[in-house]
C-alpha cells in the first residue's frame, strides 16, 4: 500500500508514540497504520483521499455511518448546553431520558441503569453487582462464575476472569479469579447428524448438570446471547438460551446478558435475547449504544436487584463509579441514536437489507476456500480454509489495497457493516472479497 509523506510521517508518529490496542507493535515496522482524515457513511479516507470502506463498523461500533448528521446535530446541541456533570448527587436529563427508553425497550423488566465507560466495565458492573447482591441477601458464598468455552467479555480483570479466549488470557491467568466454563453451542460444533438445536440442547444439558453440582456457590451465568465475537463468530439456536433462563431459575442463579456486540439491532431484532423469548437479570451494553460516537456503557437490572441494595446502610449500596458516569454528551449520542431506530423502522429494514445482502454473498458463500458459511442479522462470517498461519494478515493487507477495511479473527472472515450500507457497497464488498480470496 503506497503512501504519500504526510501519511507515512503520520504513520510513524502514531507508531512511536501511540501504544494500540490488541496489536503487537513490532509488526508496524512492516505493517502500516492507516492514518485517517475523515470519514462519512460506510468509509473512512486517509489523508491522500483514498477510501476504505468499514466492513467491521470501526470494532462494531458505528450503526448509522460515520459523520451522521442526526448525531452530530444533537451532540451540537447538546454541547451548548451541558457537557458533563457529576452523577453521584447530580443528574441531568439525557440521562433520565436514555434510561427511561431504555427500560421501555424491555418493557420495564429491567427498569434501573448503571451507567460505565466501555464494554469490559459494564461485564465488572454485572459480575460485582450480582455477587453484591447474593450478599446483601445473606448468601454470601455465592462467589463463583460460570461462562460459555470460548466466550469474550472484556479485558479488564474481572472481565478476564469470564472469558475464555486463550490469547488474551492465559498471560494474566496469576491475576485471575478462577471460573467455569461449559460447553459452548457454537453450531460449528455439532456432531455428525446433529443439527443446530440438538448442539444447543446438549450444551444446555451440561450447563444444567454443572449447575445442579454448584448452584450453591454460584452467583451468575453470562453469555453472550446467539453470538460469541471474538472466538470467531460462533452462532447458535435460541434454544440454548430459553433453557439456560430455565435453568438458572430452577437453581437460583443470574444469568447475565452481554448485549455488548449483539444489541442494537446486530442480530436481527432490538436485543438478541429478545430472540429466545426471555429476559436476563442484568443486560451489559455497550459499542453502539451512541451510534459509535463515544464511549458509553450500561447495565440493565431488575427491581428484585435493585431493591437488595436499596438501604440505610452505606455499605449495602454498590458503591462502584466512573468519573464519567452517564456522560451527557454519550447520553444525548445514545438518544439520537434510539431516535433513527424509532423513526426510521431500522429493524424491519435490517431483515429486508439481510436478505438482499445475503443474495449478494452467494458466490462468496461457493467460494472453494470459505467453510461454514453464516449469518445472524447484519452479521455475516465463513472460515478460510488456509493453513497458512498469517492469513488473517494476509487478508487484512489485501483488503486495504482494495479499500476495505477487513479484521479477520483468525482464519474467520466476518462483515459486520454500518446499517447504512447501500446495495452497491454490498456487492463492492463481497465482490472484493472473492478476489481477495481467488488470489491467496
Amino acid at each position: 500500500m503506497q503512501t504519500s509523506t504526510r501519511n507515512h510521517l503520520l504513520l510513524e508518529r502514531s507508531r512511536t508514540a501511540v501504544w494500540h490496542p490488541c496489536t503487537q507493535m513490532k509488526q508496524h515496522e512492516t505493517l502500516p497504520i492507516v492514518p485517517i482524515a475523515r470519514a462519512s457513511g460506510c468509509w473512512l479516507t486517509d489523508f491522500d483521499g483514498r477510501r476504505y470502506l468499514d466492513a467491521v463498523s470501526s470494532w462494531w461500533v458505528n450503526l448509522f455511518g460515520h459523520a451522521n448528521p442526526r448525531i452530530n446535530a444533537a451532540l451540537v446541541d447538546q454541547l451548548s448546553q451541558l457537557e458533563h456533570v457529576i452523577l453521584a448527587g447530580f443528574t441531568h436529563e439525557p440521562v433520565i431520558r436514555l434510561s427511561e427508553r431504555l427500560s421501555a425497550l424491555t418493557e420495564g423488566k429491567l427498569g434501573h441503569c448503571f451507567y460505565g465507560s466501555d464494554g469490559a466495565s459494564a461485564t465488572e458492573i454485572a459480575l460485582k453487582m450480582s455477587y453484591h447482591y447474593w450478599r446483601n441477601s445473606g448468601q454470601p458464598q455465592k462467589t463463583q462464575f460460570v461462562s460459555l468455552q470460548n466466550s469474550y467479555h472484556g479485558e479488564t480483570l474481572g472481565a478476564l476472569s469470564v472469558t475464555d479466549v486463550a490469547l488474551f488470557k492465559d498471560t494474566y491467568a496469576p491475576l485471575l479469579r478462577v471460573s467455569a466454563q461449559v460447553p459452548t453451542p457454537d453450531a460449528r460444533l455439532a456432531k455428525d447428524g446433529e443439527s443446530a438445536l440438538d448442539c444447543a440442547k446438549r450444551a444446555a444439558h451440561a450447563l444444567d448438570v454443572h449447575l445442579a453440582a454448584h448452584h450453591a456457590t454460584t452467583a451468575a451465568l453470562i453469555v453472550e446471547p446467539l453470538v460469541q465475537g471474538a472466538t470467531g463468530m460462533a452462532m447458535y439456536d435460541p434454544e440454548y438460551l430459553r433453557l439456560a433462563r430455565a435453568s438458572c431459575d430452577r437453581y437460583g442463579v443470574h444469568l447475565i446478558a452481554d448485549e455488548i456486540m449483539t444489541g442494537f439491532g446486530r442480530t436481527g431484532t432490538f436485543f438478541a435475547h429478545e430472540q429466545a423469548g426471555i429476559r436476563p437479570d442484568f443486560l451489559c451494553l455497550s459499542k453502539g449504544i451512541t451510534g459509535g460516537y463515544l464511549p458509553l456503557s450500561a447495565v440493565m437490572t431488575t427491581d428484585d436487584v435493585y431493591s437488595a441494595f436499596y438501604d440505610d446502610a452505606v455499605a449495602r449500596g454498590f458503591l462502584h463509579s466512573h468519573s464519567y458516569t452517564g456522560n451527557a454528551l454519550a447520553c444525548r449520542a445514545a438518544l439520537a441514536t434510539l431516535d433513527i431506530f424509532e423513526q426510521d423502522g431500522v429493524i424491519a429494514a435490517n431483515r429486508t437489507k439481510r436478505q438482499r445482502f445475503s443474495e449478494w454473498l452467494k458466490p462468496l458463500e461457493r467460494h472453494p476456500l470459505v467453510r461454514d458459511f453464516r449469518n445472524t442479522g447484519m452479521i455475516w462470517a465463513f472460515e478460510v480454509a488456509s493453513e497458512d498461519a498469517a492469513v488473517a494478515r494476509r487478508i487484512y493487507m489485501a483488503g486495504l489495497d482494495r479499500e476495505l477495511l477487513l479484521r479477520p479473527i483468525g482464519n474467520t472472515v466476518y462483515f459486520m457493516p454500518p446499517y447504512v450500507i447501500t446495495d452497491e457497497e454490498m456487492a463492492l464488498l463481497a465482490d472484493r472479497t472473492v478476489t481477495i480470496l481467488d488470489q491467496l
